[in-house]
């Protein structure tokens, strides 16, 4: 399969016109995206907080809780290109309304588990529901915004993350350990109740407010919505639209995909086994537990926005993301090294978040800038499901290691090391090549 010719993204104009444009659709569309993205985030790792609770009254081992946690992402996997493509057809306001509000319904179910096999099918079910959210919101926004400033909007979105994990575990935390007994219930089931039920009112309040396209943006005057469609379709002009199957088959998109798999495992690494780590350096409490967590997430925060911005300054995505990689994988080992102390084991998983953190939203300036049409949505949702499915092997790698070491120190070894493959893997992606300026 022949590949078409790399050409250097449309970066837009840079004047106080358009960076006016711009920031009037960053309010309008990225405060209700982060909110979104907040409890979808909340919703796939919150197990991680009821694993305190749940493990115990259920009796599950350490390789149950990782297979089911992990296999949230064999349903996300199987959907996520088909949910992706019909995405891209109907809109995105029907479409990521349909996804909220199924997965906030399975979320909220959770709270009926009772055995491992039930454990298994729910949260297979949630993932099902859940494929192509994420990959619909970067697909969603290249409709919005040129590449130089796309990078921004993405660190912006992706902020939910860390912020998910400053908010989500002080407030897990306070209703594992306020809400146990209430109404029979434990502490574990409320969470997944209180955590499941406002995604499905995200989901109505998506269905009114959401906008498809910027054409249909009435918010917007007619002469900002030809300058947002000038430069969008002044980018749009140097990339192909193929056929999904030959965008399946290019190279460039299964590195890309390998790349995403390294650093989404750590990811999932620290967002699934966070609370349990920082239990075992001598936090007890489930709300003391939930305030720790709140830490690294913070600093991930600063670290994201920062990479991001001076990836978007340069164009430059491949280094960034290397650097920031090999930084979360020192991260972890230093905390693994500081083991017996906690202050010192914090600040490595406090490292190791930053770094993670940083790698994603240069990441995806990397695919959407030579992806575009129905190529974009088929080629996103790939790079985006195969990555994710080491939110699979990595909760449940880990805990077959602790099952048998009674540690986590080598799964965390397991993740650095794909964090340095991962870095090595991405300085191999080719880079856009200068062309002439089309503005």
């Amino acid at each position: 399969m022949s590949t078409p010719a790399m050409t250097k993204p449309y970066e837009g104009r840079f004047d106080s016109t358009s960076d006016a444009v711009y920031r009037k659709v960053s309010w309008r569309l990225i405060p209700l995206l982060f909110l979104c993205y907040i409890v979808a985030y909340l919703d796939r790792v919150n197990v991680g907080f009821a694993k305190l609770q749940m493990q115990g009254d259920l009796q599950f081992s350490e390789a149950v809780y990782g297979l089911g946690a992990g296999i949230f992402f064999v349903g996300y996997f199987l959907f996520e290109v088909p949910s992706n493509v019909v995405l891209h057809r109907v809109g995105a306001r029907r479409w990521i309304a349909r996804i909220m509000v199924t997965w906030g319904v399975l979320s909220a179910a959770t709270m009926f588990v009772s055995s491992p096999m039930s454990f298994y099918v729910i949260r297979f079910l949630l993932g099902a529901a859940e494929a192509g959210f994420f990959p619909g919101i970067i697909l969603y926004l290249t409709y919005w915004y040129p590449a130089a400033r796309r990078g921004k909007a993405t660190s912006l979105f992706l902020a939910a993350i860390p912020f998910a994990g400053i908010l989500g575990g002080p407030i897990s935390g306070w209703i594992l350990q306020g809400m146990g007994g209430v109404h029979g219930w434990a502490g574990w089931q409320w969470l997944f109740l209180l955590q499941g039920l406002p995604t499905v009112v995200l989901g109505v309040v998506v269905w009114r407010y959401l906008d498809d396209r910027v054409k249909d943006a009435q918010w917007l005057t007619p002469a900002e919505r030809e300058l947002i469609a000038r430069d969008i379709a002044a980018e749009d002009a140097g990339k192909p639209d193929a056929k999904i199957l030959t965008v399946l088959a290019n190279p460039r998109v299964w590195l890309l995909a390998l790349v995403y798999f390294s650093f989404v495992s750590g990811l999932y690494g620290i967002s699934f086994w966070l609370p349990s780590i920082i239990k075992a350096i001598g936090v007890k409490s489930a709300l003391d537990i939930g305030l720790v967590s709140a830490i690294p997430w913070a600093f991930g925060v600063v670290a994201m926005y920062l990479v991001a911005r001076s990836a978007d300054r340069r164009l430059e995505y491949r280094w960034h993301s290397a650097i920031a990689a090999v930084v979360g994988a020192a991260g972890l080992v230093l905390s693994v090294a500081f083991h017996g102390n906690a202050v010192y084991a914090m600040a490595g998983l406090t490292l190791a978040t930053m770094g993670i953190m940083a790698t994603l939203p240069i990441f995806w300036g990397m695919p959407t800038a030579f992806l575009g049409g129905a190529a974009a949505a088929a080629g996103i949702a790939f790079i985006n499901s195969f990555g994710n499915l080491s939110g699979f092997s990595a909760p449940f790698m880990i805990g077959l290691i602790k099952d048998a070491t009674q540690s986590t120190d080598a799964g965390l070894h397991m993740l650095a090391a794909l964090l340095v493959v991962g870095a090595v893997l991405v300085l191999f992606v080719k880079p856009q090549t200068a062309s002439p300026d089309r503005r």
